[in-house]
């Protein structure tokens, strides 16, 4: 699989990261270092422990290296979480099925980018 048919897979815009990153090797070496990022594992536990100070942190970050690397769906699913945990109070409407959401994209990313390693 190429570097462009894995964004195909996964959803993401490999010409808005080509024109960021302005390198084939880059790209490819980020987007595999997304494997080993710890803040989907850190938004899953915080929620699970119902610390969302911690879960907005992981959710925020998650948005920010899927912005940076232009995984456009994983991003917007993750914007979508980090919105709803913005006011950090206690469990509001809507969390559970935008956590849902993330991890549905979040597990097809990291399944297309395994691919990427073949």
């Amino acid at each position: 699989m190429t570097l462009q048919e894995c964004y195909e897979v996964i959803g993401g815009n490999y010409e808005d990261v080509l024109k960021r990153l302005r390198s084939e090797v880059l790209i490819r070496k980020f987007t595999l270092k997304f494997l080993e990022d710890k803040s989907y594992s850190q938004l899953k536990q915080a929620l699970e422990d119902k610390n969302f100070e911690d879960a907005f942190r992981g959710a925020h970050t998650l948005k920010g290296v899927c912005q940076n690397l232009s995984l456009d769906r994983l991003y917007e699913a993750s914007r979508d979480l980090t919105e709803l945990l913005r006011d950090r109070t206690g469990e509001q409407p809507g969390i559970p099925e935008a956590m849902e959401k993330v991890t549905e994209v979040y597990e097809e990313t990291i399944e297309g980018i395994k691919k990427l390693q073949e």
